[in-house]
C-alpha cells in the first residue's frame, strides 16, 4: 500500500495530512500523559497512604466484580449465540436481533429499576409478605440487591450482548462442513460445540470479553449505588471527597494497568484469528430442537431479553406515562437539549478527527503513522473517571497560565476559560470515543480500491480534492454510523460528565443519577426512558448487519452448490 500512496504523500497537501494526524494524536494523548505526570509528581504524595488503607480494597473489589461479570456474560452470551445460530426452536428468528436490545440500557439505569423492584420496600417483597403473612425481614430470606452479587447481575444483564454479538458472528463464519465432519466422526452436537465450534470462536469471544471488562471498569453509577468500592469509585471519592487530585491520578494509573492487560488480551485474540475462504454456516446446518429442549432454549433467550430490556422498559415506561405531565417541564427540556447538543457536538468532532486519522493513515501507511493512530485510539479504553482527570490537568494548567499572564500584563483575571466549562466535557467525549468513529471510517476506506486514488491523481487531483470528490461519498455510510454510535455513547456517559460538568449544568445521565440515587426513580424515569430509546438506534444497525451476514452466508452456500457440478 505504500507504493499506492507515496505520490500523494510526497505532495504538500499530503505532508499536511501527516501534520494533522500528528496533531490529533498528540491532542488525544494529552489526558493519558497528564495522568502519568500528575501521578509521578503530585502536590501531595499519598501513594503510601493509599497502599496502607484503601487501594487493596479498591483493587480486590474490582477484581471480584470483573470476574463475576466475565463468568455470567460468557455463559449467557456464548450460549445464546450458539442457540440462535445453530439451533432451530420457537422464536429463534425474533431472538436473533432482540437479544441485542439490552445494549440500549445503561447499567446504572437497570440498577435503579431492579433496586426499586427488589428492595425491602419494593413491590415484590411487599407482595411476598402479604401472601405468606411475614411481618419483618427476619421472618424470611431474600437476596440483597445492593451488594456485589447485585452489581454483577445488573452489569451482566446489559453487557452480555458484547459477547453474544461477536460469538454469533464467529459461529456464522464457521464452515458447516467442519461440524458435519465432527458429527460423522461420532461427536454429539454438544461435543461438536465443545471440541470444534467453541475453540474456533475463542479469539472473537476473547475480544468481546475484553470489551465487557472495559465497560465494567468504566461503570460508576451502578457500583456507587450498590456501595461496591471499585477503582472508579475510588477515583471519584479521592478527588471530590478528599480533595486530592494527585491521589486520584495515582488510582487512575492503577486502573490503566487493568486497561493495558485487557488491550493485550484483545490483541492476543485478534492475533490468533485466521481467515480462510470457506462456506459460512447456512441455516440448513442448524440442529432442530423439539419438545422440552426447544422450550428450554426459548425460555433461556427470553430470560436474557426480559431481564435486560423488557423489565426496565416496562417499569420506566409505566412511571414516565403516569407522571409525564408533571415532569415534562421547561427545565427537563433544557436538560434534554444539553444532552443532545453535547452528544451531537462530540459526534461531529469525532467524525471529523476520525476522518483525519483514517485518511492520514491511508496516505502514510508507515509504522510511525500506524503507531500514532493506534495511540490516539487509546482513549476508548480509558474509563470515564480516568479520562476526566486526564482532561482536567492540561486544561487547568492552560487556564492558570493564561490567568497569570493576563494578570501580569493587563491586571485582569480570566478565570476558568476551558476547565469547568462545557468544552471540557466535549474534549473528554471526543478523546474517549474517537476510536469508534475512526474505526468505522477506516473500515469504509479500506473498501475503496487504490486504483481510484491513482485515477484521481492522474487527473491532477491532490489528496484533499480526492478525499472530497472520491472517498467522502463512498465512506459516508461508515462515517455516519460511527457518529451515531458516538452520539448514543455520549448520551449515556456518566462518570466523565459528573466530574467535569460546570456548576448547575445537567445532562440526562446526571439527571437520572441525581434523582434515582436519592430513591426517586419515578422522577428520573422519563430521562432514563429517553436514554434507552435513543440507545436503540445503534442496536438496529447491529441487528441489520448480523442479519445481512446470515443472508450472505446462505447465498454463498447456495451459489457454491449450484456451481459444483460445473467444476
Amino acid at each position: 500500500m505504500k507504493g499506492n500512496f507515496s505520490t500523494a504523500g510526497a505532495t504538500g497537501s499530503g505532508r499536511l495530512w501527516l501534520v494533522l494526524v500528528s496533531a490529533v494524536a498528540l491532542l488525544v494523548a494529552l489526558p493519558v500523559l497528564a495522568i502519568f505526570w500528575l501521578a509521578l509528581f503530585p502536590e501531595e504524595n499519598i501513594w503510601p497512604h493509599l497502599l496502607d488503607t484503601v487501594l487493596f480494597h479498591y483493587v480486590s473489589e474490582t477484581l471480584v466484580l470483573a470476574a463475576g461479570v466475565s463468568l455470567l456474560t460468557l455463559l449467557g452470551g456464548v450460549a445464546a449465540a450458539w442457540l440462535v445460530t445453530m439451533c432451530r426452536f420457537p422464536g429463534r428468528a425474533f431472538f436473533e436481533w432482540a437479544l441485542l436490545l439490552p445494549f440500549a440500557v445503561p447499567a446504572y439505569v437497570i440498577a435503579y429499576v431492579y433496586t426499586d423492584l427488589l428492595e425491602y420496600a419494593g413491590p415484590l417483597q411487599g407482595a411476598l409478605r402479604d401472601w405468606f403473612g411475614w411481618q419483618t425481614a427476619r421472618d424470611y430470606w431474600f437476596p440483597e440487591i445492593r451488594s456485589m452479587g447485585g452489581a454483577i447481575a445488573m452489569l451482566s444483564l446489559v453487557l452480555y450482548p458484547y459477547v453474544y454479538m461477536l460469538a454469533r458472528a464467529a459461529f456464522l463464519e464457521q464452515c458447516g462442513s467442519i461440524r458435519a465432519a465432527s458429527r460423522a466422526l461420532g461427536c454429539s452436537p454438544w461435543q461438536s460445540f465443545l471440541r470444534v465450534s467453541l475453540p474456533m470462536a475463542r479469539p472473537a469471544i476473547a475480544v468481546g470479553l475484553s470489551l465487557v471488562l472495559m465497560e465494567t471498569l468504566n461503570d460508576f453509577g451502578t457500583v456507587d449505588f450498590f456501595a461496591v468500592r471499585t477503582l472508579s469509585v475510588g477515583i471519584y471519592d479521592t478527588w471530590l471527597s478528599r480533595g486530592n487530585l494527585g491521589g486520584a491520578a495515582q488510582i487512575a494509573c492503577s486502573t490503566l494497568v487493568f486497561v493495558v492487560l485487557l488491550i493485550s488480551l484483545e490483541r492476543l485474540g485478534r492475533a490468533r484469528q485466521r481467515h480462510f475462504v470457506q462456506s459460512p454456516a447456512a441455516d440448513r446446518d442448524a440442529y432442530s430442537l423439539y419438545g422440552t429442549r426447544a422450550w428450554l432454549a426459548h425460555g433461556f433467550c427470553a430470560l436474557l431479553l426480559v431481564g435486560g430490556f423488557g423489565v426496565p422498559l416496562l417499569v420506566l415506561g409505566g412511571y414516565a406515562a403516569s407522571n409525564f405531565s408533571s415532569y415534562w417541564t421547561e427545565d427537563f427540556i433544557g436538560i434534554a437539549r444539553n444532552s443532545f447538543f453535547l452528544s451531537a457536538g462530540a459526534a461531529f468532532a469525532t467524525a471529523l478527527l476520525g476522518l483525519v486519522l483514517a485518511y492520514g493513515k491511508r496516505l502514510f501507511p508507515s509504522r510511525a503513522v500506524r503507531a500514532m493512530v493506534g495511540f490516539a485510539r487509546l482513549g476508548y479504553a480509558m474509563p470515564g473517571a480516568v479520562m476526566a482527570i486526564g482532561v482536567l490537568i492540561p486544561l487547568g494548567a492552560f487556564d492558570n497560565a493564561l490567568d497569570a499572564f493576563m494578570r501580569s500584563q493587563f491586571g485582569i483575571s480570566t478565570g476558568l476559560v476551558l476547565s469547568g466549562t462545557v468544552f471540557a466535557i466535549l474534549f473528554a467525549y471526543t478523546a474517549r470515543f474517537l476510536a469508534v468513529s475512526a474505526g468505522a471510517t477506516e473500515t469504509s476506506l479500506d473498501k475503496v480500491t487504490p486504483s481510484m486514488d491513482r485515477a484521481a491523481h492522474a487527473l491532477g487531483r491532490n489528496s484533499w480534492q480526492t478525499l472530497w470528490s472520491v472517498h467522502l461519498p463512498l465512506v459516508r455510510a461508515g462515517l455516519l454510523s460511527g457518529a451515531l454510535v458516538v452520539f448514543v455513547d455520549c448520551m449515556k456517559e456518566l462518570p466523565a460528565t459528573l466530574l467535569l460538568r460546570p456548576f448547575g449544568f445537567e445532562t440526562l445521565a446526571t439527571y437520572v443519577y441525581q434523582f434515582a440515587s436519592d430513591e426517586m426513580l419515578e422522577r428520573s424515569a422519563l430521562g432514563a426512558l429517553m436514554i434507552v430509546l435513543v440507545g436503540l438506534l445503534p442496536v438496529i444497525l447491529l441487528s441489520r448487519s448480523l442479519g445481512r451476514a446470515r443472508r450472505e452466508g446462505a447465498r454463498s452456500t447456495i451459489l457454491q452448490e449450484t456451481e459444483a457440478p460445473a467444476l
